[in-house]
C-alpha cells in the first residue's frame, strides 16, 4: 500500500455531521454548507483518516490509495 490515498466524501451521502472535520482537523474541512471535504486532494496514508472514515455514520467517506487505484476504504 502506497503513503497517499485520495479520500472523497460523497456529497450525496454525507448528512454533514461534521464528526470527520472534528476528528481530523487537519485532514477534513467542512464548506459553507458544512459538508464535509478532504483538506487536500491526497492524504498520508494514516490510521487517523482510516479511523476517521470507519466512524462516518453513513459511510459516506471512500479512501483509495493514490499509487494503485486500490481501495482501502470500504471493503469491497
Amino acid at each position: 500500500m502506497g503513503d497517499r490515498w485520495k479520500v472523497t466524501v460523497d456529497p450525496r451521502v454525507c448528512v454533514r455531521t461534521g464528526l470527520c472535520a472534528a476528528s481530523a482537523p487537519t485532514e477534513f474541512k467542512l464548506d459553507e454548507q458544512g459538508q464535509g471535504r478532504a483538506t487536500s486532494e491526497t492524504l498520508p496514508a494514516s490510521e487517523e483518516v482510516l479511523e476517521v472514515a470507519e466512524s462516518c455514520p453513513i459511510e459516506a467517506i471512500s479512501i483509495v490509495d493514490a499509487d494503485t487505484e486500490e481501495v482501502v476504504f470500504p471493503p469491497e
